[in-house]
């Protein structure tokens, strides 16, 4: 095959007309026919790289979600297996490997460093030291994934330090997770090896982390957005940023990827080469991937677009084949199986009853705060809404009864409220609860929590919507947080189901689901609910519902 284009030579800073000739999944010769682009050709580029995303927080399968991205130029994804990982182990990452290998998409799979994420949840599953060494001695397994315990890596946990040291005797990179960590502790943090971090939600935070040597991540998800945080650092600081996207609900896959990233970022001012470089070659040096950057020699993984601007995608190649055009997947949909891990039944209404302290007329209690498009929480102090001794939901006041409940043995469920949501009835519920995908739900009332949770354990996995007449639910049989449906039909139940919580429950949230699913993740301050109680991530320890008395 051979393709006469306008070649855009990120490296060198140059757009070129030439022609690029393709043998047996490589690009065999390049020629430059110009040393100006023709005017009206199209543009080849690198194809785009998702620096760091959790393929299962799309609900897609990696074969469906490979489908979706190459419509917009993503050729590839450094993809952290950890949520299935929590339910599955090792088991769960190798189904994420040979499920990806049916498509000709590049991922490149982490193993998992924090299996369970803390100690203080209930997770499915164990990986340790050993768990770790075995997956980074397989080729398909690039680099250990974040490292959310950094308060075990600053403060010197032997196991911590253990999995660290592996990937550095096997010469692979580490990447961090360490959320508003500065000073001396985020410089230890570094000095254990690890290189980047997608966490920083401040200029400030980023910019004292890309000096100390670290490589930033501007992260845009469904749920956390830091990109107009630290945009601005990417004209000084273009060879150490890279775009990702973390966690991509199925609806957002549908309008954009990394692409849209790129469009932003050029509507800022940037360098439109500058830009590329954090696209689309910064993850593949870093990395070491087998993804090519349009060099002779290279694989042939490029896409052609006759806009700069927006970056819409007119095709794209992996290793030589056509895997989208024009808006349209070239991917074909596969099989796949549906392992899960889901031990509990049916639960009463009274669970979720939560009694005043003994002789306390007018409690208080800490209440969670969510921060909408961020993934941190804040905590505040209020007065409980009582009624026959129990804690209830103040609906005025948008102060709900938020659950956990551990899905993998029958435990009580831990209970707290929350602020932020604004459900005015009924209740939202979620399988997809990171990271230890436990069963995590909010709701206006008891009755509602009951039906929404209840949903969830009938399908074995999903997400759920209920009011006081009508249930919703996105069954997710993949270890309850994936469905081996098309992506674009996930993404329209998806998005019934978004607006059904919106529109009739009355939430304000710009991604109700995704926060949702962050609520339980304790790793990331302030103010956390796992299933063994209330949890303060900023002291690391497990912390009271119920304050003194007003």
């Amino acid at each position: 095959m051979k393709l006469q284009v306008n070649i855009i030579d990120i490296l060198a800073k140059n757009i070129f007309y030439g022609e690029l000739e393709i043998l047996s999944g490589k690009i065999s010769n390049l020629t430059k026919l110009s040393d100006e682009p023709k005017e009206g050709a199209t543009y080849a580029l690198p194809g785009f790289v998702d620096a760091h995303v959790h393929i299962e927080s799309s609900m897609l399968i990696p074969s469906e979600f490979a489908r979706m991205a190459v419509v917009h130029g993503t050729v590839a994804t450094v993809s952290d297996p950890h949520e299935i990982a929590n339910v599955l182990g090792i088991a769960g990452v190798k189904f994420m490997i040979e499920n990806g290998k049916q498509t000709p998409f590049k991922f490149n799979f982490g193993a998992p460093s924090c299996v369970p994420a803390t100690s203080f949840e209930t997770a499915g599953a164990v990986i340790d030291v050993e768990g770790v060494r075995e997956l980074l001695k397989m080729p398909e397994i690039k680099y250990l994934a974040e490292m959310m315990n950094y308060p075990g890596v600053i403060f010197n946990d032997k196991e911590v330090h253990a999995k660290l040291q592996v990937a550095k005797d096997l010469g692979k990179p580490i990447d961090g997770h360490a959320p508003g960590v500065r000073g001396r502790e985020i410089e230890k943090y570094i000095a254990a090896g690890i290189s980047t971090d997608h966490e920083s939600f401040t200029k400030e935070e980023a910019l004292e982390k890309l000096k100390l040597g670290m490589k930033i991540l501007i992260r845009e998800g469904s749920a956390a957005k830091n990109f107009e945080a630290l945009i601005n650092l990417l004209p000084q600081w273009s060879d150490r940023i890279m775009f990702c996207s973390d966690d991509k609900h199925p609806d957002d896959l549908i309008e954009g990827h990394i692409n849209q990233l790129v469009a932003r970022a050029l509507a800022k001012g940037c360098d439109l080469f500058d830009v590329l470089k954090v696209a689309c070659v910064n993850p593949v040096t870093h990395y070491g991937l087998e993804v090519g950057l349009l060099r002779q020699g290279d694989s042939a993984d490029f896409i052609l677009t006759d806009d700069l601007q927006n970056f819409k995608i007119k095709s794209t190649f992996i290793n030589g084949e056509l895997v989208a055009e024009n808006g349209e997947t070239k991917i074909k949909k596969v099989t796949a199986e549906t392992p899960n891990k889901f031990n509990i039944g049916l639960m009463p209404r009274k669970s979720f009853s939560m009694s005043v302290p003994n002789g306390v007329v007018s409690p208080k209690i800490q209440v969670i705060r969510v921060i909408d498009g961020e993934i941190v929480t804040e905590s505040f102090s209020a007065k409980a809404k009582t009624e026959s001794g129990k804690a209830i939901s103040d609906i005025p006041n948008d102060i709900l009864k938020i659950t956990v409940i551990n899905r993998y043995e029958r435990t009580p469920p831990a209970l707290a409220f929350i602020n932020g949501f604004n459900l005015k009835e009924g209740a939202i519920a979620s399988c997809v609860g990171h990271d230890s995908h436990n069963i995590i739900a909010v709701g206006a009332d008891d009755i509602s929590l009951t039906k929404a949770v209840n949903l969830i354990i009938k399908n074995q996995g999903g997400i759920s919507a209920v009011s006081n007449n009508k249930e919703m639910v996105l069954p997710l049989p993949v270890a309850g947080i994936m469905t081996t449906e098309d992506g674009w039909q996930t993404a329209k139940k998806y998005a019934a189901i978004d607006a059904f919580a919106k529109t009739e429950l009355g939430t304000t949230l710009t991604a109700p689901f995704m926060t949702l699913s962050f609520m339980a993740l304790l790793v990331i301050p302030s103010l956390k609910l796992g299933d063994r109680g209330l949890f303060d991530g900023t002291k690391f320890a497990f912390t009271d519902v119920f304050l003194e008395e007003v």
